[in-house]
């Protein structure tokens, strides 16, 4: 996790993942999705935005002990891959028609039905987050807990309409140049951790997307592209939600817009300062707490010999107590800065 300025960091061992990879038929095609942990334990299913998969969007939170311990310990973590988004894929054959949202949806009822799953807990990232939500308005007795990062609930504007066009166009003519790069570069992140000298996230993205076959990701691209808007839909939503997003997201209207519909449902929205879209990877000790908090209404908790590290981003000392204030599900959130001092050292007692 790269430090910036006087943000907190913890300074422990990475936690290396060891998942099994599994190709799921769907009446849509096949579906790659990578199982982390115990399989008795209640499932959380991740999907990720355009352009990524698991490992290039959800890493930098899952990667840390702290996270582990919240997350590996109370779930068997189902990371779902956009069709064509896996390593190693090969381009869809051109036969093959463009899935819409809906149909990206419904490939996800059949991954549950054949892990033989009930309710689950769902983490998506601005796409994924906009099929994660309209999978469980469609199929709301699957879901229990919506996990949101800079989600997308309404129909593309003029401007998305002509950047995703403009996208498209690259994909199609030029593969995954440069300038297609770059754009879908500050789709992710903010300004602040692109700029010269890069970021070793937004170095390793940039490695990313060149393996990314170009076809592959335009047919994801062209699926969000004809999203329709959820805002009505929305209004029934059933389940419980907490909200991430960067101040510096381009979906950040998006957000706001859901959580004002949410209302209650909501439990918690998060504004990280400061921030891109891609909150997991630019700034995820920022999501600890909140998670924590979020993840405790469904009665799961942090093993207790995680409490005690010294500059854990989980430590009560890193956190305003104002920003918290009791509401229903244990405690909403107020937006969020990540900017905290470091925790004073204690006095010497002789």
């Amino acid at each position: 996790m790269a430090d910036s300025g006087r943000f907190v960091a913890a300074d422990l061992p990475p936690i290396h993942l060891g998942g099994k990879e599994h190709i799921i038929q769907t009446g849509c095609g096949s579906v790659s999705v990578t199982v982390y942990g115990d399989q008795q334990k209640p499932p959380l299913i991740t999907y990720p935005d355009l352009g990524l998969n698991h490992t290039s969007c959800f890493e930098g939170l899952f990667i840390s002990p702290e996270s582990a311990s919240l997350l590996l310990n109370n779930f068997c973590i189902y990371h779902i891959t956009p069709p064509g988004h896996e390593s190693g894929a090969a381009t869809i054959s051109k036969d093959e028609p463009v899935l819409s949202v809906v149909d990206l949806c419904d490939q996800i009822l059949v991954i549950l039905n054949h892990f033989r799953l009930g309710s689950v807990m769902c983490m998506g990232a601005m796409a994924g987050a906009y099929i994660l939500t309209l999978f469980s308005i469609k199929y709301s007795e699957r879901v229990s807990g919506l996990i949101l990062v800079s989600p997308i609930c309404r129909a593309a504007s003029w401007n998305e309409w002509f950047y995703n066009k403009f996208m498209s166009k690259l994909l199609q003519y030029c593969g995954m140049c440069d300038m297609l790069k770059e754009l879908l570069i500050h789709r992710y992140f903010s300004k602040a951790v692109c700029e010269v000298p890069e970021s070793e996230i937004v170095r390793a993205c940039r490695k990313f997307l060149n393996e990314r076959d170009s076809i592959n990701v335009r047919r994801y691209l062209q699926a969000l592209d004809r999203r329709h808007d959820m805002s009505k839909e929305l209004e029934t939503l059933e389940c419980k939600s907490i909200i991430f997003v960067g101040d510096k997201s381009p979906f950040l209207d998006d957000a706001l817009h859901m959580k004002t519909i949410l209302g209650k449902r909501c439990s918690a929205f998060v504004e990280v300062h400061p921030c891109g879209s891609m909150v997991t990877e630019e700034q995820p000790h920022a999501m600890l707490i909140p998670l924590e908090l979020f993840l405790k209404g469904f009665g799961f908790y942090r093993p207790c010999q995680f409490n005690d590290s010294p500059r854990s981003p989980l430590d009560s000392c890193c956190v305003d107590p104002s920003l918290l204030y009791p509401k229903q599900m244990g405690l909403k959130l107020r937006p969020i800065k990540t900017r905290v001092s470091p925790p004073q050292p204690r006095a010497k007692h002789s």
